[in-house]
Order: C-alpha cells, then structure tokens, then sequence
C-alpha cells in the first residue's frame, strides 16, 4: 500500500483538460485518448475501482463532503544526493460536513473528523525552498477547500478509493475547487470538458457542476442496480 492516499491515474476528464487550458502545469499533452501530463498529474493507478457511481457504492464504506481544517507533515524520506534534501507527507485532518452515503456494512464508522495522508513537500537541498508534491489527476486536499471523498478503511486507516472518487467541492459544486494544489473554478473545468474523452463515463463528468443531492441521487440509483 503506498504512502498516499490519493493513488494517481491517468485520465481525460473535464478538471485535466481545464488544467492544460489554463497553463497550470507545464508539459502538459493534449490527445485522443485525453490529457497526461508530466509535473505531478501525469500516470498512476487506483487502489480501488474509483470512476462511476458503482464503483463508490460497491468499494466504499461512506461518501462524504469534507474540509481539511489542519494539517501536519510526517512520513519524512531523506535523500542522500541529488537536488532534493528530503520530501515529507502531510496528515491532514478533515471535518466530516455532510454524509452523501453509507454502506450498508461499513467496515467501521466515521466520526465527524477524520485523517488522511495526503503528499507533502519536496525541498530542494542547495536552496531549502520547498514545492508541493501532488498525486496525479486528483485533489492535495488543502486548508480552505471542500471535497467530496470515496472513503475505505484499510489497514487501519482512512483512504480514499482512487483519484477519481476525490473531487472538488467549493461551493457545493462538483468540479470546482483545488486540484493538483491549484484553484480552479467551475468555468475553467467547464471549458476543459471540450476536450475529455467521448466515451468519459466517470462520476465527476456525469455529475459536473451539481450538488450534492445530484450525488446522493447517483449514488442511491448505482445501490439499487
């Protein structure tokens, strides 16, 4: 199990072609088969099936809308050459604001705050600046911003299914929001949409830019299939 809880995949929704309209990350590759990209949202894999209303509902214990109210670095790997000193992780400490929906067995119950390990900082080792780390195509899960979250217990913790069953919610608004560590608004993923693939069946591209009653709506209708 790897140290994140935000497995990187690669994909061509909405929010990673809105990245590549705005300039957010440099290097980025626009082409049939979607948007890659090579400054920390480029290829990865999911833990847990993560892109439609199935997925959550048969690989998750609870949906739910939360905020990240603090914050802490762990986890730290240090270097011994190159141009980076070390890297750490961060614990980040969400408030659970609202339950979408709940298994019918979960394997454990959500309190109303929760923690997850989210990527952290590289510092560079001549000049001690620090950048931030990002999963691929998904949210860092930042101070300020709210998320709707696919949650699972494993291994004695927290996580979040894949990237896509992390996604931003400011706003109540499904797609808009922080993602890669950069803000996004609902125009920018909107215009991004023109480029994700036809055949994008994802929860985020069927539910862009509704709320959270168009999610518990998907996700109830996903239960009863």
């Amino acid at each position: 199990m790897r140290g994140a809880n935000l497995p990187d995949h690669l994909t061509g929704g909405p929010v990673i072609a809105g990245l590549a309209l705005v300039g957010i990350v440099a290097g980025v590759l626009v082409g049939s088969s979607g948007l890659g990209t090579v400054a920390g949202c480029g290829l990865g894999s999911d833990l847990y099936p993560s892109q439609t209303a199935e997925d959550w509902v048969d690989q998750a214990d609870h949906v739910v809308v939360a905020t990240p109210v603090k914050e802490r670095t762990i986890n730290r790997h240090d270097y011994p050459n190159g141009i980076f000193e070390y890297k750490v992780e961060r614990q980040v400490s969400l408030k659970a604001e609202d339950s979408l929906w709940t298994s019918k067995q979960p394997e454990r119950s959500l309190g109303d705050e929760f923690d997850l390990v989210a990527p952290g900082w590289r510092v560079f080792r001549e000049t001690g600046n620090r950048f931030k780390d990002t999963n691929a195509n998904a949210p860092r899960l930042e101070v300020g911003h709210t998320y709707l979250l696919a949650l699972r217990w494993v291994d004695g913790r927290w996580t979040v299914l894949g990237e896509g069953a992390a996604l931003p919610f400011d706003d109540r608004t499904v797609g808009q929001g922080e993602w890669c560590g950069r803000e996004l608004s609902g125009e920018d993923v909107a215009r991004g949409e023109r480029f994700s693939r036809p055949d994008e069946s994802s929860l985020e591209e069927s539910l862009h830019g509704q709320n959270a009653r168009a999610v518990t709506r998907a996700l109830d209708q996903a239960s009863k299939k």
